[in-house]
């Protein structure tokens, strides 16, 4: 059972490295990954032994990141993806988590953002055989893939979350 536990807490770092390297690559995020965290996390979830009353919390910590994320998206602060990602990551954090996913969301998507500013301003004498989604990237007024930031924030919080905690046995 250990095994399948792990394979199931697994399932949330695994989907969110996917996510930001999506967004990081199409400035895309599929809906097909929000989807498949919210279906794994009631397993494992249960797999973990996660109270009831504190599935539930996690539920309504996603529903609130969820009306967040759309308030967001309505200003065009974050696309369509990064606002199901976020509510999606949150779901698997629980309010305990959330907090600490939210920080490092802000911190690592504030470096990322800069360092992305500082390369388009630099970058463009050295574009010539790049990648296609890299000369994408680095356009000048483009949008900032900010799927990277929530995949680093959920892969920080990931290991004091109620779930992982749960598992090792805190």
């Amino acid at each position: 059972m250990d095994l399948l536990t792990l394979a199931l807490l697994g399932v949330m770092p695994a989907l969110v490295i996917v996510g930001g390297l999506n967004d990081l690559t199409t400035m895309k995020i599929p809906n097909w990954i929000s989807g498949l965290l919210v279906l794994f996390f009631f397993p494992a979830a249960f797999a973990v032994g996660l109270p009831l009353p504190q599935l539930a919390a996690h539920v309504g910590v996603a529903v609130a990141a969820l009306l967040a994320g759309a308030g967001m998206f309505a200003l065009r602060w974050i696309g369509g993806g990064d606002a199901k990602l976020m509510a999606a990551a949150c779901l698997w954090l629980g309010l305990a988590g959330s907090g600490m996913f939210l920080l490092w969301t802000g911190v690592v998507g504030g470096v990322f953002c800069l360092g992305l500013l500082f390369a388009r301003f630099h970058a463009r004498p050295y574009l010539a055989n790049a990648p296609g989604w890299i000369v994408h990237l680095m356009e000048p007024k483009g949008d900032i893939p900010y799927g990277v930031a929530i995949a680093a924030g959920a892969l920080l919080a990931w290991p004091e979350s109620p779930l992982m905690i749960r598992f090792i046995g805190f």
